[in-house]
């Protein structure tokens, strides 16, 4: 029988990563993690934890105004970008040391450097060989940026938060959720924000009406949305030897924009490069994702893969969710518990535009798709705030019935605290909760949450 250094070899730090090394740890396996970069991966570093940070930051600019309406006088303060800069590198690096502290204290061995796999069982760091009876792929995705002339002129989502200096016009290119979170964030810190997507709308696989709703405030906010556009290519001023300079965006249709920067947030794809999956065979799509099954193993015996790098749903819980189910599959149940399993249906999510958007369940489309009859419920209002702060924000709520069951399958808000509110109705929704019981629910009043319980009347197809 081989013999292993380790039961488990874990490639990538990031929340999948982290998870699983430390789970498996605990139940007393011997693991090893080899990390690259800074510990945390994308959500950590470049992604959720300091993408919410700026956005805390953005709505301080309406927050001073809308704060007028309410009695307070005097001119708002100014946003000193070096300042908010050097306040989330902080956090980030106490982050970075309480994931290693909870690695090094559930006994994994940190192995920095960039693993390339040798065969099923081992990898090569650094010219160093390692060997384990499993091995898990947890490298994440990585920024999408397509080759247009010019492409060395832009930025990704991991470049924007050091940007310097601070872009007072900004283009942001794309439409999905890092795009529309960048433009709501950088508009609302005060540049000005123009934003191109090449499709009819922003926000695709999302609902219908969300979509629509959220472009709008958007627009009305002050991001200059286009849709239906797309870059030909971008240029500097050939004097410009220092790269200093505006940069000219030479569009599809003809016009040219002049900005300070230029954000690519077109997607991102499976860092899968150069870590030896095709020297082994193993599987990928045509995006480069890994192909794994249930139990999250790959076309190669005792390699498995989860997270971003599988390509499924790229949110960090379902990074973590995948990592407890695998360590279980691994290394069986803690005494006395069932085997964790991860379930992929009604996954709440929330997009951190302004105003935020919270989802859980079907869209109108699918869940029409899915169940056939349905009954739509739809709210849209001025929140209470607003009746005094002037502005012109609304929210929208949305519930959508399988009329076969009652079950409520789909609810959607755009709102202040989205995500907060609809991360309760998910619990509901998992449980299986109805209409009826959604209707015989007390709203905590005043409230913009109690506008789900309290929607009687459904809309007419």
């Amino acid at each position: 029988m081989a013999v292993f250094e380790f039961d488990l070899l874990v490639v990538g730090g990031g929340s999948g990563g982290v998870r699983a090394a430390r789970m498996a740890a605990q139940r007393g396996a011997r693991v090893a993690l080899v990390e690259a970069q800074a510990m945390g991966g994308t959500c950590v570093n470049v992604g959720c934890i300091p993408k919410k940070l700026y956005s805390y930051a953005a709505h301080f600019a309406e927050s001073f105004e809308e704060s007028h309406g309410f009695g307070w006088v005097g001119p708002a303060p100014t946003l000193d970008w070096s300042a908010l800069k050097a306040s989330r590198a902080r956090e980030i690096t106490r982050l970075n040391g309480i994931y290693l502290q909870l690695l090094k204290g559930a006994g994994v061995q940190i192995i920095e450097g960039w693993a390339t796999l040798v065969d099923a069982h081992s990898v090569e760091v650094a010219g160093q060989r390692y060997s384990a009876q499993n091995l898990l792929i947890a490298t994440g995705g990585t920024p999408s940026v397509p080759d247009i002339a010019g492409r060395e002129h832009v930025i990704t989502s991991n470049e924007i938060f050091d940007i310097d200096p601070f872009p007072k016009r900004l283009l942001v290119v794309g439409g999905g959720y890092i795009a529309c979170e960048f433009a709501s964030i950088f508009n609302g810190l005060g540049a000005q924000v123009t934003q191109l997507y090449r499709g009819e709308q922003v926000l695709r696989g999302f609902d219908n009406d969300v979509r629509s709703f959220i472009a709008a405030e958007m627009l009305k906010a002050g991001v200059d949305l286009r849709l239906n556009a797309d870059v030909a290519n971008i240029t500097r001023t050939p004097s410009d030897t220092k790269n200093v300079g505006p940069l000219w965006v030479h569009l599809a249709d003809g016009s040219t924009l002049e900005v300070d920067a230029v954000l690519y947030a077109t997607g991102r794809v499976p860092n899968v490069k150069g870590i030896g999956l095709e020297t082994l065979g193993v599987a990928q799509k045509d995006d480069g994702a890994i192909q794994v099954d249930a139990q999250y193993q790959t076309s190669v015996p005792n390699i498995y893969a989860l997270g971003d790098v599988t390509a499924r749903l790229q949110l960090t819980p379902v990074a973590l969710g995948e990592a407890m189910a695998l360590v279980d599959h691994l290394l069986g149940p803690v005494t006395g518990k069932t085997p964790r399993t991860m379930s992929y249906d009604f996954i709440p999510t929330a997009v951190f535009t302004h105003p935020n958007i919270g989802t859980v369940g079907f869209s109108e489309a699918d869940a029409r798709a899915q169940f056939g009859q349905i009954s739509v419920y739809k709210s849209e209002f001025k929140a209470l705030k607003h009746t005094l702060s002037g502005s012109t924000e609304r929210t929208f709520m949305k519930l959508l019935v399988d009329d076969a069951t009652g079950r409520v399958v789909g609810l959607h808000m755009v709102g202040a605290e989205a995500g907060e509110i609809v991360q309760g109705f998910a619990v509901a929704m998992k449980a299986g909760a109805t209409k009826a019981v959604f209707d015989s629910t007390i709203g905590i009043h005043p409230t913009a949450a109690e506008e789900f319980v309290t929607m009687r009347e459904p809309v007419k197809a």
